[in-house]
């Protein structure tokens, strides 16, 4: 005789709510960002994993991250920002995003100023607004220092920088520098048997992982590849620790200035062509301070729902 058993039948899943988020897409030279007005509290609006999903360029609404307008941190800055990488981990800054955040809270306030002090991971930054949508950033100085960039890499100097050291990736062995714009990077002309850097030669999708995760990188690093084209003008691909190839990196461009410098290969003042277009590095010896001037454009406005099963 078959005894019927009765089924059991799990109860349907509730799906989270939706909200709706509002926000502004920009980009600085290709390098996209979700711009989002985050003024009436520090806590972000968006999760780590809610920005990963916004950022997907199939499913979401496509960015290399997503940027916080915060209330400032303290008395005498502007804002605060944040940014999520398209991955969902955070970097201490971006180049590209600030002078993004610059333009967005103009247009948010009619009153702010055209200067702005911006409190960020990696210290207090400065943009300033120039006329036809250009941005010239106050980087702040940089970080060579090896336990502070933080690279494993021998110093190479008695003042603790790594400069033109050797590390042997993918079978190469490459010359490189590491400076820290307040975020990581390693940065490379050329590899040890003197060969320089030919920037249509690199696979980039190859081998800019290998170097990102490399364990003489404990916090992961940015990459940059760089061809000199002449002491003041130079062509740059980066790999960016957390959102891989991007058409742009502000704070990439800065270090290889400093980078280009410190080897005897760069003037301090140096243009730099990335493949969503041009910056201009100015590493001031008066003051040991950067400063980045490039473009930010809006692209457009929307909403998009968030559901809380992503937080």
């Amino acid at each position: 005789m078959r005894v019927c058993r009765p089924r059991c039948t799990a109860a349907p899943a509730v799906a989270a709510p939706a909200t709706t988020l509002r926000f502004a897409k920009y980009q600085g030279l290709g390098n996209d960002f979700i711009l989002v007005d985050n003024r009436h509290s520090a806590t972000p609006l968006v999760t780590p994993s809610q920005a990963a999903k916004a950022c997907d360029r199939h499913f979401g609404v496509g960015a290399d991250g997503v940027i916080f307008a915060l209330p400032p941190q303290a008395p005498d800055s502007d804002y605060a920002m944040r940014i999520y990488n398209s991955d969902g981990s955070e970097p201490e800054m971006c180049g590209n995003g600030i002078r993004c955040l610059a333009r967005f809270v103009a247009e948010l306030d009619a009153d702010a100023p055209r200067r702005y002090r911006v409190d960020t991971l990696a210290g207090l930054i400065q943009p300033e607004l120039l006329p036809g949508g250009r941005v010239r950033v106050d980087m702040g100085e940089p970080i060579l220092e090896a336990n502070a960039i933080p690279t494993t890499l021998q110093p190479t100097t008695p003042e603790g920088a790594v400069v033109k050291q050797c590390l042997t990736v993918d079978g190469k062995e490459w010359f490189f520098t590491c400076v820290s714009m307040g975020n990581p990077h390693a940065i490379t002309f050329g590899y040890q048997d003197g060969t320089l850097i030919q920037t249509d030669s690199i696979d980039l999708q190859r081998v800019g992982p290998l170097f990102e995760h490399n364990p003489v990188f404990p916090a992961r690093t940015n990459t940059e590849f760089v061809e000199i084209l002449s002491p003041s003008h130079v062509r740059m691909l980066v790999w960016e620790r957390g959102a891989g190839i991007t058409l742009a990196c502000g704070t990439g461009a800065c270090a290889t200035v400093v980078a280009g410098v410190l080897e005897g290969r760069l003037d301090r003042s140096c243009r730099v062509d990335l493949p969503g277009g041009p910056l201009e590095i100015e590493w001031r010896q008066a003051d040991n301070r950067i400063y980045m001037t490039g473009p930010a454009e809006l692209v457009f406005e929307g909403t998009t729902s968030m559901t809380g099963d992503e937080a």
